[in-house]
């Protein structure tokens, strides 16, 4: 599928998509921050005029650099309406409501809302948006909300099923996208153990490897995540005890290459091995290359939940186009210059589908749009990515160190 009937061919659609993508923010802005999505009925309806914690982070860090000034203001009163429906323990909250100020913490928890909150605030502390102390009581007990779901020895978070973006997905125990964000988390503040963070990332998640662990417990874990198993050129989605996820997370492992856990060799392989299932194509991308089927071990019944989760749908396989800002950012931070500017392109065309919908997803073989329209981190990613891209063109590369 092709861009719609009436669209300007890239690199002017990629220009129209940036305009679109501010115009977007500006109108899904509102006091208290970033609304997940345009305030329509149905938005209101599915509560998606929320601030969400980790869209309203993911968005700021755009936002904070957009050189418009209310968005920037946006990006800070983002952060600031979740700071203050942060819970006594520390966690921030999977959305606020802005115009009642309660808070939400889904069924069982939501660890990546505070982890992209402090991504999100360490950004604009080193943007110098805010001054270096800004939300420091609750990053500090944010810190410690997190400290506490992680395993003394292997230095990675613990969480239970559904508990993340990927909300009726089964992963648990240790999970890649998370644990991604973590490492992160330990670098941007100075945090101590981040060695050993990445140390097991790279030995639980990549099982394959030669060498071994030296906790006898990691080896153990290590051998039952392989056993029968060959190695799929990615990282594994999620360790558990006895059990493993070897669907082919996208957004986890795109997270690994550009939170820096991945070698670049590793991260070309990774890419290869996206693009060689064509989760790119038409656009980007297909958040699991290996969609779990109901006759799968690791099915779970909640997975039928409004028939949303089938094969090729939401978090089993759907296209989303958020996601696909991340695979450009891959791209860009491995030197792919001219994948790069192909798939801000693709992912210019994704956004402008249905008349500038930002779709939410798409089903991952029909393109059929789904979800909600004027999503928010669309719009969001769309400029990281294409800043990314002009830097690339520019041969200022992207780091490690702050790669949005």
């Amino acid at each position: 599928m092709t861009a719609p009937q009436g669209a300007t061919p890239a690199p002017d659609l990629v220009e129209a998509c940036a305009v679109a993508a501010h115009e977007l923010l500006r109108a899904n802005l509102v006091p208290g921050g970033i609304l997940a999505a345009r305030p329509t009925e149905a938005a209101m309806a599915r509560r998606y005029t929320r601030i969400f914690g980790r869209d309203a982070a993911i968005c700021a860090l755009a936002m904070c650099d957009s050189g418009d000034a209310l968005l920037e203001r946006g990006a800070i009163a983002s952060l600031d309406s979740l700071a203050e429906q942060q819970a006594a323990n520390g966690q921030i909250p999977k959305y606020v409501d802005p115009e009642r100020r309660d808070a939400d913490f889904w069924y069982l928890g939501c660890i990546d809302a505070t982890l992209w909150w402090l991504i999100a605030v360490h950004h604009l502390r080193r943007q110098g948006r805010v001054p270096p102390d800004r939300w420091q009581a609750p990053v500090t007990r944010a810190l410690g909300w997190l400290h506490a779901q992680e395993h003394p020895h292997f230095g990675l978070l613990q969480q239970n099923e559904a508990s993340d973006w990927a909300d009726i997905m089964p992963r648990s125990g240790y999970v890649l996208y998370s644990n991604a964000l973590w490492f992160d988390v330990k670098r941007r503040f100075a945090l101590e153990g981040a060695e050993v963070t990445q140390h097991h990332f790279n030995h639980l998640f990549n099982p394959f490897q030669r060498d071994l662990p030296e906790y006898h417990r990691a080896r153990l874990l290590q051998h039952y995540a392989r056993r029968g198993r060959r190695d799929p050129g990615l990282y594994l989605s999620f360790i558990n005890f006895a059990v493993a996820g070897d669907e082919g997370d996208v957004f986890g492992n795109l997270l690994a290459v550009l939170c820096g856990l991945a070698s670049d060799t590793a991260g070309r392989r990774i890419v290869h091995r996206i693009a060689a299932a064509e989760a790119h194509e038409p656009w980007p991308v297909r958040v699991v290359l290996h969609p779990l089927s109901r006759q799968h071990e690791l099915w779970r019944p909640y997975m039928a939940r409004h028939r949303q989760n089938r094969v090729h749908q939401y978090h089993n396989g759907g296209l989303w186009p958020f996601v696909g800002g991340f695979w450009v950012l891959v791209l860009a931070r491995l030197g792919l210059q001219a994948q790069a500017q192909a798939g801000l392109a693709a992912l210019a065309e994704a956004n402008a589908a249905g008349d500038w919908r930002f779709t939410e997803w798409f089903h991952g073989r029909t393109l059929e749009p789904m979800g909600m329209a004027g999503q928010s981190w669309n719009a969001a990613t769309f400029l990281l990515a294409r800043r990314a891209v002009q830097r690339a063109v520019q041969g200022q590369g992207v780091g490690p160190g702050d790669p949005w």
